[in-house]
C-alpha cells in the first residue's frame, strides 16, 4: 500500500462547494482516472482518502492537502497527470509526493492555516494598524457566534497567531492572517474581521498556506 500526499489549489469556480460535495468530486475523479484505492475496513468501507482541513464555503486556496492511500505502487507523476485530466475547472494539483504510510493522519498535524484576506476601508490606514495592534496585545477575546449547531462560545485570541497589513489601494485593504487550525479551535477570518471593528464581510478570502508540525 501506498500513501500519497497531494497538493492543489481551489479556484473561484468551486468556491461554494461544500466540503462533502469535494469529497465526493474527488472520490469520482480518483475512479475514472482508475487509481486503485485503498478502503478503509468494517461495515461501511470508505476509500482512504482525507483532507488536511475542510474549506469553509466562499473561500478560495492555493494550499489544499490531501492523503491518499491506494494499492499498489505508482509514480507521482502518473498520479498528476491521469487525476488532473478527470477535474473540472477549479481545482488544479499542483504537487504529488510519497510519504510514509505509518505517519500519524493528516489532520492530526495541521497546526496554523496562513490566509490573504481583502476587506472594504472602513477605517483609515492608521485606524486600521492600531486596530490590527490592539487585537494582537490582547491577552482572551471572549467570543461567541451562532452555527447550525447553536451558539458557539470560545476565546478568539487564542486563534489567532498573527495579523498583518500588508497592502493599500483606493478601495480595499490586504490583510494576512495566521491562524489556529487543530482540534482546540480553527479561527475563521471573518470573525477576526469583525473583532478589528470591521463590519462588512470580506471581500475575498484565499487560503495560502497550511502549516504541519514538524
Amino acid at each position: 500500500m501506498q500513501r500519497l500526499r497531494v497538493k492543489f489549489s481551489r479556484g473561484g469556480e468551486l468556491k461554494f462547494i461544500s466540503h462533502l460535495d469535494i469529497m465526493r468530486l474527488w472520490e469520482r475523479a480518483l475512479r475514472r482516472a482508475r487509481i486503485k484505492l485503498a478502503y478503509s475496513e468494517g461495515f461501511n468501507p470508505r476509500p482512504r482518502v482525507s483532507l488536511a482541513a475542510p474549506l469553509a464555503v466562499g473561500i478560495t486556496s492555493e494550499a489544499e492537502l490531501m492523503d491518499i492511500f491506494v494499492n499498489g505502487t505508482i509514480s507521482p507523476h502518473w498520479f498528476t497527470s491521469s487525476v488532473s485530466r478527470q477535474l473540472p475547472p477549479g481545482i488544479e494539483i499542483s504537487t504529488v509526493y510519497q510519504i510514509a504510510g505509518n505517519l500519524p493522519s493528516l489532520q492530526s498535524q495541521v497546526r496554523f492555516a496562513e490566509y490573504t484576506v481583502l476587506v472594504n476601508k472602513e477605517l483609515g490606514q492608521d485606524e486600521m494598524k492600531t486596530a490590527i495592534s490592539g487585537l494582537l496585545s490582547l491577552e482572551k477575546l471572549p467570543w461567541s457566534h451562532l452555527r447550525d449547531t447553536g451558539k458557539r462560545s470560545y476565546d478568539l485570541r487564542a486563534l489567532i497567531d498573527n495579523i498583518q497589513l500588508v497592502d493599500s489601494d483606493d478601495n480595499c485593504y490586504t490583510v494576512s492572517m495566521r491562524l489556529r487550525c487543530d482540534n482546540s479551535g480553527s479561527g475563521r477570518p471573518e470573525q477576526v474581521t469583525l473583532a478589528l471593528g470591521l463590519t462588512d464581510y470580506p471581500v475575498s478570502v484565499h487560503r495560502t498556506r497550511l502549516i504541519l508540525n514538524s
